[in-house]
């Protein structure tokens, strides 16, 4: 474990549209945080408009500098994606400086790497890896361990449904849609028969109720995977799903045999990687502002022990997507900074911070039970 009163918090990425946001929601609580990014220009315009912030060079096409950026105990929060092809420096740097890292990745296979391959570094080294500190995942890893802490031994299976209402026209920034494409023909995961297993997205469909409406989430890879089954050891069965597709859930279930296929073609995901960087070239850079004025977010756990029975439900909601990650990112980074988090290597939410202590942090950014 690193961290402790004082502690430095360095914000990678400050000047694309999650990282700014994160800066605003840093200062909003108190705190000064050092802000980096490739652009000098640009970081330092943010922080003069933030009150004059410390600034420094970082770009992930030169590790060096993005180590240069951190000391034995500081705090990384990171927002620079997509985080399969530009994120591991960042992970990287804090496990070689035995740092507390955060980040807002919402990529499954991403995550997962953090947690099998760095995780056993950052507990040696003493670092802290908590990826997907945002929307993706900390709702489910906060309902989903809510719901476990009320089911005892009777946990055998949880399904997590993530919910996104009150969405226009275009719903997600840049950043993510590239995100998102980006993964498409990479393997997905779930926790199976106690074990961690291989299994392409949009695989299962879970019908589940959220804010009083009927949904149907595609099964995904999460870091509730990861990380749930550490919280209730009689855990056999972790399902993730999105209800983020609308009509189009059903041709998507269709579809996912035909893209697990698609991912063993030669070169297809450079295709891939390529065709989202053009897309991203023609949408803006955030979801409007009526849009992000509209929607919200809801998010359902629900176990069930050995025989299907319903053992606990539990249901989160909080507000649209970029404004709860910034705000988790700045709880979580203020908490590490003040000696919050427990435990060295890769962990989730919960172990990190305690359920406690989690729930109230959520509640401040937002996400609160319903």
């Amino acid at each position: 474990m690193s961290g402790g009163v004082g502690a430095r918090i360095v914000l990678f990425g400050a000047t694309g549209y999650t990282g700014a946001r994160t800066a605003e929601a840093l200062v909003a609580r108190g705190a000064r945080p050092v802000l980096a990014g490739r652009n000098p220009a640009r970081v330092r315009a943010l922080a003069d408009r933030l009150g004059g912030l410390e600034t420094a060079q970082a770009d992930v096409t030169d590790p060096a500098s993005v180590r240069a950026l951190l000391g034995t105990g500081d705090v990384l929060v990171t927002t620079v994606g997509p985080f399969q092809q530009l994120g591991w420096p960042a992970v990287e740097a804090a496990v070689e400086a035995g740092a507390i890292y955060l980040d807002s990745t919402g990529e499954p296979p991403f995550v997962r790497r953090v947690f099998e391959e760095a995780g056993p570094r950052a507990a040696a080294s003493g670092a802290t890896l908590v990826p997907a500190f945002g929307l993706d995942y900390v709702p489910g890893a906060l309902a989903g361990g809510l719901a476990l802490a009320e089911s005892g031994d009777r946990a055998h299976r949880i399904d997590i449904g993530y919910a996104l209402d009150g969405t226009a026209g275009q719903a997600f920034s840049r950043g993510t849609l590239v995100s998102l494409m980006g993964v498409l023909l990479e393997p997905g995961f779930a926790w199976r028969g106690g074990r961690l297993v291989t299994e392409p997205a949009a695989r299962r469909m879970w019908r589940f109720e959220a804010a009083g409406r009927p949904r149907r989430g595609l099964s995904v890879g999460g870091s509730e995977h990861l990380t749930l089954p550490a919280l209730a050891p009689s855990l056999q069965e972790v399902g993730v799903h999105l209800d983020w597709f609308g009509r189009l859930t059903p041709a998507a279930l269709r579809l996912s045999p035909l893209t697990a296929l698609a991912g063993r073609i030669p070169g297809a995901e450079r295709g891939v990687q390529r065709l989202a960087a053009t897309v991203g070239r023609w949408v803006g850079e955030a979801p409007s502002p009526d849009t992000l004025a509209r929607a919200r977010t809801t998010t359902v756990a629900e176990v069930r022990d050995r025989a299907g029975a319903l053992v606990s439900r539990v249901e989160v909601a909080g507000p649209e997507a970029y404004g709860l990650t910034a705000s988790l990112l700045a709880w979580g980074a203020t908490a590490a900074a003040h000696g919050g988090v427990g435990g060295a290597g890769a962990l989730g939410p919960v172990s990190a911070f305690g359920l406690e202590p989690l729930t109230a942090g959520a509640a401040e950014a937002g996400l609160r039970r319903t």
